[in-house]
């Protein structure tokens, strides 16, 4: 049940911002009942405002309330991915590219599991990340667990 809520909300949310010249990053359901939250997390290239974060709220629950798509109460929460945004998709490591991130993989590379580096390439499903000058580690996306950009404060 759960996974198809998430189907739907995707798919809608998915419509609404290509329709408003937005990203897509994740959709995320938890919970259940009066609990459940329905989060949204949208960029764009120039960054999301907060006018991009009611528009899509205010369309996507729009189209979720007149579809009926999700049983019961919820809580809707449209927002950007933040500067430590997490990388999903193979396109992000593209374009982030020579952005400082942290990528943890399910099995060890060198020894080590979580690598910290700039982001140094992407092909044929493998990560370039540059942990030191010159220093490049290649980490298979497939077996990537969690990945994210680094921000440097």
């Amino acid at each position: 049940m759960q996974e198809a809520v998430t189907s739907k909300v995707e798919e809608v949310a998915q419509r609404v911002a290509q329709s408003e010249g937005l990203e897509l990053v994740e959709v995320e359901v938890k919970g259940g009942g009066s609990a459940r939250l329905v989060r949204i997390s949208i960029d764009k290239p120039e960054g999301v405002t907060h006018a991009d974060c009611q528009t899509v709220s205010d369309k996507v629950g729009e189209i979720l309330e007149a579809e009926d798509a999700i049983p019961g109460h919820y809580t809707l929460e449209v927002s950007s991915p933040g500067v430590e945004r997490k990388l999903l998709k193979p396109q992000d490591y593209q374009r982030f590219h020579g952005q400082k991130a942290k990528i943890t993989v399910r099995e060890e590379v060198d020894g080590r599991r979580t690598w910290e580096g700039t982001l140094a390439g992407f092909a044929d499903g493998v990560i370039s990340l540059e942990v030191a000058p010159g220093e490049i580690r290649r980490l298979p996306f497939d077996q990537v667990k969690k990945a994210n950009l680094k921000f440097e404060w």
